[in-house]
């Protein structure tokens, strides 16, 4: 029998939220004992990682409709160097419409005290201080809204619960011209179309780059079509213009990535008016199409990895597409999918979407296209030869795709935990989280080095080619505009300054930094020789485990470096495994991907509701004799 509450953890006294201090509580600190009789909801969260956002997104309606009795609590604990700076917490916090207090936690103080392994991780509190739930991953919406009504109840019943304001002060944001641009393209005649994703909108400027032309979109967050006055956008990333040959036909001559709306739309100039065209304004979580059948035929049910398939545009959900161009050699336009780190196409004049490279799995991983790993891929520019450049934005890397074959090619790059700001050879060079590319005619490719603040190139040549730095002291460039009939500038969407911003490029090479590699700093998890690892999954309330497809969990494990693991790498259905670590290495991380697939378990539903749980960790450990033998990583549904 299923249970209908929602699974909890034994009680124990939630520990002191301490950093290095607070937003959005008008400049006080705040205490575990100042929350007590609210349901505290921490959310552990970095701002570069696009699941973490996710939860944000999620997380905003069960704020509103519960705010006289809930807390939310965003703890900020920072993965790159870059996000350490209070600064960039502070604008990212206004970027994403964070209502709610946001500790400050660069030295994952909070985080170690709360055994966070991951991010995003969500911890409940109840109302008396006591820790009743940890959630690792996204997608858990529902089991939070359900603890919630539960502990209200509960609460409520016993007298512990105290309704009315939280100790949330909002901001007072300044008035700009652009409010945390993302992209740009040029128009036609010559001005520039600006991604002006703080406003929710798109926002047209002259050529200077700066006088305001005009303003697609209402200016407020939502998935509305229509004339430019009635149209909404959420956080709109990419741009591409509409290749000449098709606009007529189309009806539409920009393509944009509505990024939080999980969409892709399109734009008529003439009069500003805007067309769902790609998503159906849903996050795709990994593993569930929602029985789209396949325009070629063939099963409806998920494809995990499968790349070829053609989906059914309108029908489709897609996740936080971040950037769009087009390709002559696909003859569709290229998206990059930051929030389930693949690449697809989207054939505008068949209505389909195709799932071109990547298996979901977040890393940097190169080969063929059901090989590939990407994590967050979030710029994309085509070269004069066809090869499609991306900034991996995660693994900080720049990488290629050939379209001849979909084959993935890391140029510079290392992995997920490993950055910084280092020119020279391009297998030594290191970038900070870059979210922009233009391939120039000569062969050589810029990057908008977004957390170094820094315009870099990579030059082909022997050995890989090098890289260099153009430009420093940029205030997060996320963007890269090639303006014609000028070859000798780039205009930089300096996101963070709400601004775009000429760069002269100079005739030879940049010049050669080196400001030293970064590894991201996690406390290390000493664990013994042989350990058993178990992943802890329970079904929300009400749901059962979800084996119409095939099994309903899955456990990847690997390790950094591979030679770590002397046994119980691989896959496998079970969310246990026993591992055996060689302490002869010592130390690495150890690379964890679980899932498992719950739906409604009352067999009168006709059309249940499905969920899946997916989270990856990446937690370091060191060997040590005679410590902990077991490793338990948690994923509620």
């Amino acid at each position: 029998m299923t249970s209908t509450s929602a699974p909890r953890l034994p009680r124990v006294r939630a520990s002191e939220l301490v950093g290095r201090g607070w937003l959005n509580t008008g400049g006080k600190d705040v205490t575990l004992a100042d929350l007590r009789g609210k349901v505290v909801v921490l959310d552990f969260w970095t701002f570069c990682c696009i699941n973490c956002l996710h939860v944000l997104d999620e997380l905003r309606e069960i704020e509103e409709r519960h705010r006289d009795v809930l807390v939310i609590v965003g703890v900020h604990s920072p993965k790159f160097v870059h996000e350490a700076d209070p600064v960039a917490l502070a604008a990212a916090v206004e970027r994403y419409e964070v209502h709610h207090p946001v500790l400050d936690d660069p030295d994952l103080v909070t985080w170690q005290a709360f055994t966070a392994r991951a991010w995003p991780t969500l911890v409940v509190i109840d109302p008396e201080g006591y820790v009743v739930a940890q959630m690792a991953g996204e997608g858990h919406a529902h089991a939070v809204e359900t603890l919630v009504n539960e502990l209200v109840a509960e609460h409520e019943a016993k007298g512990t619960l105290h309704r009315g304001d939280g100790p949330y002060v909002a901001p007072t944001p300044q008035p700009t011209t652009l409010r945390f641009p993302a992209k740009a393209v040029e128009l036609p005649g010559g001005s520039f179309l600006v991604a002006d994703a703080g406003h929710h909108a798109l926002t047209e400027v002259a050529a200077d780059g700066e006088t305001l032309v005009r303003r697609i979109g209402s200016g407020e967050r939502g998935l509305v079509d229509g004339g430019p006055d009635v149209a909404r956008f959420s956080e709109p990333n990419g741009l591409c213009l509409v290749p000449d040959e098709l606009r007529e036909r189309l009806g539409y001559d920009v393509l944009v990535a509505d990024t939080v709306n999980h969409a892709l739309r399109g734009v008529r100039l003439a009069d500003g008016h805007v067309t769902t065209v790609a998503g159906t304004g849903e996050q795709y979580m990994v593993g569930a199409v929602d029985n789209v059948t396949p325009l070629d035929g063939g099963t409806a049910h998920p494809v995990e990895g499968g790349v070829g398939d053609r989906w059914p545009a309108r029908q489709v959900k897609l996740s936080s597409p971040w950037d769009v161009v087009w390709s002559p050699q696909l003859a569709a336009f290229v998206v990059a999918m930051a929030g389930n780190h693949t690449l697809w196409t989207f054939d505008a004049e068949q209505g389909s979407v195709t799932h071109l490279a990547g298996t979901m799995n977040e890393g940097l991983v190169d080969g063929g296209p059901e090989q590939s790993w990407f994590a967050q891929p979030s710029g994309l520019s085509v070269d004069a030869a066809g090869q499609v450049w991306l900034a991996d934005a995660e693994t900080s890397a720049l990488r290629r795709l050939d379209p001849a074959d979909a084959h993935v090619h890391s140029v510079a790059g290392t992995g997920l935990f490993d950055f910084g700001h280092r020119d020279g050879a391009a297998e030594q060079a290191l970038f900070q989280h870059p979210l922009g590319v233009a391939a120039l005619p000569d062969g050589s490719v810029l990057v908008a080095d977004t957390y170094n603040g820094a315009l870099r190139r990579w030059v082909p040549g022997q050995d890989g080619g090098t890289v260099s730095t153009l430009a420093t002291d940029l205030a997060e460039p996320s963007g890269l505009v090639l303006p014609a009939g000028d070859p000798d500038h780039v205009l930089v969407v300096e996101s963070a300054a709400h601004r775009l911003t000429r760069i002269a490029l100079p005739a030879g090479a940049g010049t050669q930094v080196d400001g030293g590699a970064h590894r991201t700093q996690r406390p290390v998890t000493e664990i013994g020789t042989d350990v058993a690892l178990e992943v802890v999954f329970h079904p929300a309330a009400g749901q059962k485990l979800d084996d119409r497809w095939g099994p309903s969990t899955s456990l990847q494990v690997s390790a950094t470096p591979p030679g770590l693991l002397l046994d119980g790498a691989g896959d496998d259905v079970a969310l246990t495994r026993t591992l055996r670590l060689d302490p002869s290495v010592g130390e690495g991380v150890l690379h964890v991907t679980a899932r498992a697939a719950s739906c409604d378990a009352d067999p009168a539903i006709e059309h249940p509701a499905c969920h899946l749980a997916a989270q990856d960790w990446g937690v370091p450990v060191r060997v040590v004799e005679g410590a902990d033998a077991t490793l338990v990583l948690p994923l509620h549904g």
